[in-house]
């Protein structure tokens, strides 16, 4: 772990959670806290979050549902050592293991969760350029394919569990793909920066062995208003629930 000087303490959640992160490198916004939201997960269900860096996701999850029990599986040590530090700041379990999600440790193949949680690189390798930290650059354009993170995702779900995952609205149509007839249910939520602009990000649900027609979601609206027009905050009144004070992001029906 790195010292105390190169990670910074951020409040989540309205000060929530404190979640230690690199001054350099990959940092948690917006989009793990969205994707916590989105999870319908209920008390006492068993949660595996894949690829969990400083542990984020998991964590805002826990803070809106109680007595989950909380696994996670990061390829990066450096960010594997954070989330198990940010599990103690916190006053949380979680048990993280230092892995490849292609290559899971026994100890997590062994098991199968009614929750898996994941917020993938959203860049594919081969069209991107690299980013000069390492970390940062693992976290936002890793080598392994979308397929590879829902086929995981899916072996380790429970029957009629949910996979809950964010990634980049133009790479819907591979997690799409990747979703074989294991999966069913599958509902995506596009997330717009603001009224009338296009969807940057999207949410999807699928369930194991679900059978429900595909549904499309409402937009979640990010921002008040159609441009940028005063300093300050203008998140839509949604948003601000979800972001300061852990509300969920329910999906219709």
């Amino acid at each position: 772990m790195s010292g105390s000087s190169e990670l910074s303490r951020d409040a989540f959640l309205g000060g929530r959670l404190q979640i230690y992160q690199p001054r350099k490198g990959y940092r948690a916004g917006v989009d793990p806290v969205l994707l916590a939201a989105a999870t319908p997960a209920s008390p006492g269900q068993s949660v595996l979050e894949l690829g969990c860096g400083g542990g984020v996701a998991s964590f805002c999850l826990a803070a809106r549902v109680a007595g989950l029990s909380l696994a996670g599986v990061e390829v990066q040590g450096f960010y594997a050592d954070l989330a198990r530090r940010n599990a103690v700041e916190n006053g949380m379990e979680m048990k993280v293991f230092e892995a490849d999600l292609r290559h899971l440790p026994g100890a997590v193949k062994e098991q199968t969760f009614d929750h898996v949680i994941a917020n993938p690189p959203y860049y594919e390798r081969h069209r991107s350029t690299p980013a000069e930290d390492v970390g940062r650059d693992v976290a936002l354009a890793g080598e392994t394919p979308l397929v590879d993170w829902i086929d995981t995702a899916t072996r380790r779900l429970k029957p009629k569990g949910y996979l809950t995952m964010i990634q980049k609205a133009d790479r819907l149509p591979d997690m799409l793909a990747a979703c074989d007839n294991r999966l069913g249910s599958l509902r995506v939520r596009p997330v717009q920066p603001r009224s009338g602009r296009a969807a940057e990000l999207v949410i999807l649900q699928a369930r194991k062995g679900g059978r429900a027609a595909f549904v499309l979601e409402e937009p979640l609206v990010m921002h008040e208003g159609v441009s940028h027009k005063h300093d300050g905050d203008d998140y839509t009144s949604q948003v601000v629930k979800i972001l300061r004070g852990g509300d969920a992001l329910p999906w219709s029906g």
